[in-house]
């Protein structure tokens, strides 16, 4: 497959043309990169009016992906979170009230920037009381989203969308065909932040991506999963989606700078050609790997590795539940750090390794050396240590849904607000969303009132302070 962003940006390089345009470093510069960073200079294309290189290269990630269209984002997922935010309102029903999405709890706190630069609100999802206990996982059954749709119905309110988190942090996958059914049987679209998952479209039983699987509008982070530099991300279309081209480079460019990075377009344009020559294969072989690893730690420490195998779970992600050694997922992580393996995420309870398909046979070995080592030494199981607390995951959803809403979330985020200690935030309104980043999922949204609930869930996730709105 061709790189057309690539072999121009190269052969601009190769020419050694007085640069008398930005940057400033003039193709010169300590990183060694710098000859490969450009602007939007004659022949360079413009990513939000695209109709050279770049929109032939989105051209090649549409026909890889299989969807309507692929758009390129250098400023990660959260760009494109907004623009199709932006494009569900403007295809939603004319004179239909105040906007309101539909979302399960577990969304990354760019959904609450988006709400609060486009002015709508959200109803929130919540897992099932036997579901809970884990910040980053909400489980959604159909029958469950059916339920809610229907309740908003009797209220007079129709959602403009349904946003979903799928994979979330811990590897749970949403039963996306059975929800985008609901979502289409109620005349609504879909929308899934599909981040940890670019690479579910190149499994080799068949894509398992949002798009296929019946989402009408998704986002994924190419440079979570795929050979992909920090912040390139892609926008999918499904075929559902009736926008124009113009209307969704606007709705990119107006959440998006106006310099966006060459170094990232071209990292996004090079991965095409490694997607399309032996990227199921590669993939296959770091599955196998992480399917023989994860079964060395099943005999080791039963419980130890959750599956990766299942309709709810993630092939890539290997999520370790350090309760099975008695430790907490800190203590694992910090183990793990000491032997040479940094982690993607720790909890109180869990950690989270994300290997790729770049990942080397050398890299499994040091993985597998350090966990053999750590099972060998680490104490008897004790779930006690780290156990889940669903009740108080229930309490706090209880307590903020009895809540009536003094502000909306765009007035809390804009309004003067000021930091406190999280343990003096209760009775006032949460301002910035109150997150431990990562996974940036919040336990209180901005518009809400801190609840006592809320104290244990903060102490837990090691949140020490919260921006509420001045009084």
């Amino acid at each position: 497959m061709n790189t057309p962003v690539v072999d121009f940006v190269r052969r601009y390089a190769q020419q050694r043309t007085t640069r008398m345009h930005m940057p400033g470093h003039k193709g010169r510069g300590p990183l060694g990169c710098e000859e490969l960073d450009i602007t939007e200079i004659a022949g360079a294309d413009e990513l939000y009016e695209a109709e050279g290189i770049i929109a032939q290269s989105e051209a090649n990630a549409t026909q890889l992906f299989g969807t309507a269209r692929t758009y390129y984002s250098t400023e990660g997922s959260s760009q494109c979170i907004r623009a199709m935010l932006h494009l569900a309102l403007q295809m939603r029903p004319a004179k239909a009230g105040r906007p309101v999405l539909l979302a399960a709890r577990n969304a990354h706190k760019a959904l609450l920037y988006a709400a609060a630069l486009l002015d709508f609100d959200i109803q929130w999802l919540w897992p099932a009381p036997d579901a809970a206990g884990a910040l980053c996982t909400c489980p959604v059954e159909p029958e469950a989203l059916a339920s809610a749709l229907d309740e908003l119905a009797a209220e007079g309110r129709t959602p403009f969308g349904v946003y979903l988190t799928s994979p979330d942090y811990l590897g749970f996958v949403q039963d996306i065909a059975g929800l985008s059914a609901v979502c289409h049987a109620h005349g609504l679209p879909l929308l899934v932040d599909n981040a940890h998952g670019a690479y579910l479209h190149f499994l080799k039983e068949g894509s398992r991506h949002p798009i296929q699987l019946g989402a009408d509008l998704c986002c994924d982070s190419a440079h979570k999963t795929l050979p992909v530099l920090t912040g390139g991300a892609y926008l999918h279309l499904g075929p559902s989606v009736q926008a124009d081209e113009a209307a969704v480079r606007n709705a990119l460019a107006l959440f998006g700078s106006t310099s966006p990075s060459y170094l990232i377009l071209q990292s996004l344009d090079a991965a095409n050609a490694v997607l399309a020559d032996g990227f199921r294969e590669k993939l296959d072989i770091c599955r196998w790997r992480l399917g023989m690893l994860c079964r060395e730690l099943d005999a080791l420490r039963p419980g130890l590795a959750l599956p990766l195998t299942g309709a709810h779970r993630e092939p890539l992600k290997l999520t370790l539940d350090a309760a099975a050694l008695g430790l907490s997922g800190q203590q694992l992580a910090q183990a793990l750090r000491e032997r040479g393996v940094e982690c993607e995420y720790a909890d109180p309870r869990y950690v989270v390794l994300m290997p790729s398909a770049e990942s080397s046979a050398a890299e499994f070995a040091c993985l597998q050396t350090a966990l053999h080592a750590i099972c060998d030494e680490a104490p008897a199981a004790d779930v006690s240590v780290t156990a889940d607390d669903p009740a108080a995951f229930a309490a706090l959803t209880g307590a903020l849904e009895a809540q009536p809403r003094r502000f909306t979330i765009r007035e809390a985020v804009l309004a003067p607000q000021e930091m406190i200690l999280a343990a003096e935030a209760v009775g006032r309104i949460c301002a910035a969303p109150a997150v431990s980043c990562p996974p940036a999922i919040p336990i209180v949204v901005s518009g809400e009132t801190v609840p006592p609930e809320a104290l244990p869930l903060f102490a837990r996730y090691g949140i020490e302070k919260a921006a509420v709105v001045k009084e």
